[in-house]
């Protein structure tokens, strides 16, 4: 059993992508779905799905991009979380090619984002 589901998540993602799967899932969760759509919208995987299923928890299905992400690491844990103000925000990631995911007051954004709306919060993980 896993205690971060978030770092599970990522681990799977990572783990498909290095061995060239097209379809990953993962169990469902709203926090986990906020993050896999603002991987979609930042044109990191192709495709984000919630499957229900007949019997046990629902699953979401993250569909890879061929070379979409080269890495993903996760920042703040449940032993050390990490919590940035606006102005300590990273905007510029590996020469601006990655990204990085923040959990604030308005939901699951990235760090471009929270800076143009004037927001801290805690960082989730970084991604390129």
């Amino acid at each position: 059993m896993y205690t971060d589901p978030i770092s599970d998540m990522l681990t799977r993602i990572r783990n498909a992508q290095l061995v060239n799967k097209r379809e990953v899932a993962i169990p469902y969760s709203n926090l986990k779905f906020e993050i896999a759509k603002l991987l979609k919208t930042k044109k990191f995987i192709s495709a984000v799905a919630k499957q229900d299923q007949e019997q046990g928890f629902p699953l979401i299905l993250i569909t890879l991009k061929k070379d979409g992400i080269k890495g993903i690491d996760r920042v703040s844990k449940p032993g050390k979380r990490v919590y940035l103000k606006v102005q300590d925000l990273p905007t510029q990631f590996k020469y601006g090619r990655g990204t990085v995911v923040i959990s604030t007051s308005k939901g699951i954004i990235d760090a471009n984002t929270a800076k143009k709306e004037k927001l801290g919060g805690e960082i989730i993980c970084q991604v390129w």
